[in-house]
């Protein structure tokens, strides 16, 4: 899921997902970083991630846990 850096990664094991810095609850990773790209973090995440079950409970690397609906209906930064 590059976006963040060009290398990051989101790890899904079953119904949870390990977002890293690509997504956090209510927001999104820095694309101001040496390879970031905002146009490439909210691609990532509209066909990556807000493809997956929405019941897929998201742990980010930052902050409170969320789910895959709730961002799709909540997140204002994508």
């Amino acid at each position: 899921t590059p976006g963040h850096t060009p290398g990051g990664i989101c790890v899904l094991c079953e119904d949870m997902l390990f977002s890293g810095d690509t997504l956090f609850q209510l927001s999104v990773g820095r694309t101001d970083l040496f390879g970031g790209s905002q146009k490439q973090l909210e691609e990532s995440i509209r066909t990556r991630l807000y493809t997956l079950n929405g019941s897929v409970k998201v742990y980010p690397g930052h902050g409170m846990s969320t789910t895959i609906d709730y961002e799709k209906r909540n997140n204002p930064y994508v």
